[in-house]
């Protein structure tokens, strides 16, 4: 049986955080594909948000896991992609309405105002809800620009 794919990024001030998420990520049974960074060396947070958000849109991973100092970064960058539906996440209770009534695809975690055991808690929350469709569907539906 194949395990579920998530796709995880940072800049320089998620990397400790997320390090941790992969090990967690691992733990609960998914196969972690990491964008970068890789050190706490100051970096762009959209040359890793970009691709991740890249990924998921184009459907090689279901869901992404972005951080970056305030969260911000990264989700405004993600949401550049029409087919991301990134949400910045700071307490579980937001994380799981992101997916039951949002459909988000890309949980932002603000690394410099949660601890790693709150990241956590976050993340569960978002990967264990589901989408709930109905009356959010049809919102959902108008998030795309069209041309």
């Amino acid at each position: 049986m194949n395990k579920p794919k998530i796709a995880i990024a940072s800049d320089h001030a998620g990397y400790a955080t997320k390090e941790e998420l992969k090990k967690f990520l691992t733990d609960l049974g998914y196969d972690v594909w990491d964008f970068g960074t890789h050190s706490e060396e100051s970096v762009d947070y959209p040359d890793y948000a970009h691709p991740l958000a890249e990924a998921v849109e184009k459907g090689e991973y279901p869901l992404g896991v972005i951080l970056c100092g305030s969260g911000n970064g990264v989700s405004i960058t993600a949401n550049k992609h029409q087919g991301v539906r990134s949400a910045l996440c700071w307490i579980p209770e937001i994380a799981s309405l992101a997916r039951q009534h949002n459909n988000a695809n890309v949980c932002a975690i603000p690394a410099r105002f949660v601890s790693v055991p709150e990241a956590k808690s976050i993340l569960k929350a978002f990967l264990d809800a589901e989408f709930e469709g109905g009356r959010h569907e049809r919102r959902v539906e108008k998030i795309p620009v069209k041309k």
